[in-house]
């Protein structure tokens, strides 16, 4: 893999965060994910020849996470992060690279979820959102959290995805 695009939006205007160094610190940790062959060989991507691997991380509110949540998850409430693995969750015919580049998906994040959670964990602010959207990253490569060795991983490497970054 050559280089990694990830296209990073902020549509909740209220609150204001510093996109470029946000965007700088999840490249490098989806770089340090993406070079890792613990996660890679065991990802939707194993078998596939890529150039470039893109995804969009969009940062909403808890209003419309909520919304999203509601209509693709039929759950009432909002939540911390929702994927959308396109790749991942699309049949292997349907699986489709163009011009050596993937479209893995997109996460959406709730700045709102993440500033409650980072008080409730004691944790700086960052610390939850890299940790969330690297939980992100490695839903979007095929990783799910159905059973507790499954957890476990996500967790462990959720973990060590943004430990680079301190």
């Amino acid at each position: 893999m050559n280089s990694i695009n990830i296209f990073l939006e902020n549509t909740y205007d209220e609150y204001n965060i510093d996109e470029v160094a946000i965007h700088k610190d999840i490249v490098k940790m989806a770089e340090y994910i993406f070079a890792d062959p613990t996660v890679m060989t065991k990802s939707c991507l194993k078998d596939y020849e890529y150039n470039t691997v893109c995804f969009d991380i969009v940062f909403v509110n808890n209003e419309e996470i909520h919304r999203i949540n509601k209509e693709y998850r039929q759950k009432d409430s909002p939540t911390d992060v929702i994927t959308f693995a396109i790749f991942a969750d699309s049949p292997k015919e349907e699986q489709y690279i163009f011009d050596g580049e993937v479209n893995l998906g997109e996460i959406i994040v709730s700045l709102d979820k993440i500033e409650e959670q980072s008080k409730e964990n004691n944790v700086p602010f960052n610390d939850e959102l890299y940790f969330l959207v690297s939980h992100g990253i490695l839903h979007l490569l095929g990783f799910d959290h159905q059973t507790q060795d499954d957890y476990n991983f996500m967790v462990e490497h959720q973990n060590k995805s943004k430990a680079i970054l301190l």
